[in-house]
């Protein structure tokens, strides 16, 4: 098979590849632009490890041919800080209420909490439960997470009402 050219700006940066049909974002990613916080768990899409934004959406990197991301817009957890490498709020309150332990799930849930806030900014519990159920963590309980991504969602309401008063 013919390699493809795409086009894709990863992190607000632009970058232009030529790739395998067959190669699987998670893949590309790793491999071709070095982004190694995008994790490879099951490659099923069941544990959402490899969760990357495409065009704003939370979705699996294992499940997607990176030429089916051509022209889109994709942000990897090593996307989610600022620029000056200041904590995203859903970074620092993962950091702050333990949520996480191996590290290995939490780029997903970074990731997948950062849409999900996007989308609702004033969630119960149980839509930050029901948020998160599509990636597996086999170390903390999950009682952390939950914890940081309420945190999250009171760090960026504060704010909101800061920045607009």
């Amino acid at each position: 098979m013919t390699d493809i050219d795409i086009e894709v700006r990863i992190n607000g940066d632009l970058h232009r590849d030529r790739v395998p049909p067959r190669l699987v974002l998670a893949d590309y990613l790793r491999t071709r632009r070095g982004l190694t916080g995008t994790h490879l768990g099951c490659e099923h899409g069941v544990c959402g490890a490899c969760t990357v934004l495409l065009d704003g959406a939370a979705v699996r990197a294992c499940l997607i041919f990176a030429v089916q991301a051509d022209g889109s817009e994709i942000t990897t957890v090593e996307g989610i800080a600022s620029p000056d490498g200041e904590l995203s709020p859903v970074q620092a309150a993962f950091r702050e209420h333990h949520g996480l332990q191996c590290g290995f799930c939490t780029p997903g849930f970074i990731v997948s909490a950062t849409a999900f806030l996007r989308e609702n900014p004033e969630p119960t519990e149980g839509e930050i439960r029901e948020a998160i159920s599509g990636n597996l963590c086999r170390c903390t309980g999950y009682q952390g997470i939950v914890k940081a991504v309420a945190s999250a969602a009171e760090t960026m309401k504060q704010a909101s009402l800061e920045g607009s008063a």
